[in-house]
């Protein structure tokens, strides 16, 4: 049989570049989705229902692929959500409230074979330890990487690990956005393997 055809549901040029490491053929489509959080919406809920919406919002116009939906979400140790900042001012107020605490990072994947309607879903724990952080180093690292499209305000694969003290979780690849030892295992149980394929 052939192997299905894999469409990654992200307009993320960083999704994109992590995918192409596997070595498999995809398409790119982008989703077409609100993503505001729902009132009262934790962290981990919010990404797993976007990664879902994704993969959904593509579906009937993708209904021969295995469609491939995360997302990602921020949270400060007081619940507070981190989005992309957008601006060099939001980016800065971010990284000041992230200087010496703990981040969660949920990302959540989907993945949908929309041949079937069978959905796999996970969701990526990771926490990043922020030292305390000067406003010059701040500033410094914005100019530098101007990561305002970055959950969290940082680039992980760039000079963001600077910002840190401490990372712990199982797949560094999710705080980039998108978790691939979770990915590829999900992709094995529909017969896609990167190493054989």
């Amino acid at each position: 049989m052939p192997q299905p055809k894999l469409l990654l549901a992200s307009s993320s040029p960083y999704r994109k570049q992590l995918l192409e490491r596997l070595g498999l053929r995809f398409e790119t489509a982008s989703p077409d989705i609100d993503e505001t959080p729902f009132k009262g919406e934790a962290a981990e809920e919010l990404a797993m229902r976007l990664a879902r919406q994704k993969t959904d919002a593509l579906k009937a116009e993708y209904s021969n692929h295995i469609i491939i939906g995360s997302d990602q979400v921020a949270a400060l140790p007081d619940g507070s959500l981190l989005s992309k900042p957008g601006t060099h001012e939001a980016a800065k107020q971010q990284l000041k409230r992230s200087s010496g605490h703990c981040v969660r990072f949920f990302t959540g994947l989907s993945v949908l074979d929309a041949r079937n309607g069978v959905r796999q879903i996970h969701c990526e724990r990771f926490e990043v330890h922020f030292r305390q952080l000067e406003d010059t180093e701040i500033e410094g690292y914005l100019l530098k990487e101007t990561p305002y499209d970055c959950a969290g305000s940082f680039k992980m694969e760039g000079l963001g690990v600077a910002l840190f003290s401490r990372l712990q979780g199982d797949d560094p690849n999710s705080l980039i956005g998108l978790p691939l030892i979770a990915l590829i295992g999900m992709l094995r149980q529909l017969d896609i393997n990167p190493l054989t394929d």
